[in-house]
């Protein structure tokens, strides 16, 4: 029988249901066993012709966490601009934990990607997809762990490659911020601010084809 006891079912859905974007930290170390949990979790995802484009880089130096939070602050700035209207709601908004939490990763795609073109010579952005199988996989076992984690994407890709000295060919895609927290958002961080709020699961399953406008 290939059907998980059913405990084990209701685990692994409690924790799609209850991860969250993190971006409210504590800042206690992390135990150096269960990152190394989160990083193989990440590893075992799945990734178009088993390419595995994933690398992580940690980020110990607390002058470099500086400096990349210098990076995010500066786009952030950009993002609000891009906004409009909304740009003084934006920036009321905490969109990142990196100076607070207990670690911080960068997600980044590998360089030689082009030699890769099993499921990707109509879809190249399938590397993409793959990496993000990957912080998903990390993000759902660092719930079971009892630890948050948040995505961090408002940056600068170039920027952040030049000062992680990432080569070309490569890219970053994600600051993942990891540690405790004082409690998970009851729902996601953006539907409690009233930014947004989730759709309905029925407004976005069509039957056999995309419906008439």
């Amino acid at each position: 029988m290939n059907r998980y006891p059913q405990a084990d079912i209701d685990a692994v859905y409690r924790a799609i249901r209850e991860r969250r974007d993190m971006r409210h930290f504590k800042p206690d170390p992390v135990d150096p066993d269960i990152m190394q949990r989160l990083l193989a979790a990440a590893h075992f995802a799945p990734s178009v012709g088993f390419m595995q484009p994933w690398h992580f880089i940690r980020i110990r130096s607390a002058e470099l966490r500086r400096r990349m939070h210098a990076l995010v602050e500066e786009e952030r700035i950009q993002t609000a601009r891009a906004l409009g209207e909304r740009e003084d709601a934006f920036m009321k908004l905490k969109v990142e934990g990196l100076l607070d939490c207990g670690e911080v990763l960068v997600a980044a795609l590998m360089d030689g990607r082009e030699r890769h073109v099993f499921g990707r010579r109509t879809l190249p952005e399938m590397d993409l997809a793959s990496v993000a199988c990957a912080i998903q996989n990390m993000w759902l076992a660092a719930r079971a762990e009892g630890l948050g984690l948040g995505w961090v994407s408002i940056f600068d890709p170039a920027k952040l490659a030049a000062l992680l000295s990432i080569p070309p060919g490569a890219r970053p895609v994600a600051i993942l911020c990891i540690g405790h927290v004082e409690a998970f958002y009851e729902r996601p961080m953006l539907e409690q601010e009233n930014w947004a709020s989730r759709q309905n699961l029925a407004d976005l399953v069509y039957d056999e084809r995309w419906p008439d406008a």
